[in-house]
């Protein structure tokens, strides 16, 4: 699957182990930054996400912060994005099982280190089960 991945300073750590990651498992990661846990604005990194996702050129997205709150209000200010922020397994499975969520939002001092890797790994491998939920969706992206 090929990944973007972009975070603020606030979650450079874990961006930095959920790409090494994804990488062992044969996905094929695009870092967008931030490089360091400089203080930084962190729109600079996450809109990028955001804008390659909804342009088709990756399949999923995944953004960090410290809480995951800016990172998702900001992902989903871009048409065609659906941005979960997810703090546990059950709401990485539900955001893309219910809302086909195509980029996920972490907040690293939320959990730590090996829940964000199990979330992530939830939010790849769960499939949209579509039906009622579609046309939802669907109205979103309009």
């Amino acid at each position: 699957m090929k990944i973007a991945i972009g975070s603020d300073h606030a979650g450079y750590t874990y961006k930095q182990e959920i790409i090494v990651h994804l990488r062992k498992a044969g996905h094929e990661v695009t870092d967008f930054g931030t490089d360091s846990t400089a203080s930084v604005d962190y729109p600079k990194f996450i809109r990028p996400v955001a804008e390659a996702v909804a342009a088709g050129e990756y399949e999923r997205g995944i953004v960090l912060g410290g809480s995951g709150n800016g990172e998702a209000i900001a992902a989903n200010r871009v048409k065609g994005v659906r941005c979960g922020l997810c703090w546990n397994l059950e709401s990485a499975r539900l955001t893309r099982l219910h809302n086909d969520a195509n980029v996920l939002s972490i907040g690293e001092r939320m959990m730590d280190s090996n829940t964000a890797l199990a979330v992530v790994d939830v939010f790849l491998t769960t499939a949209f089960e579509g039906g009622r939920h579609l046309s939802r969706i669907r109205q979103l992206d309009e």
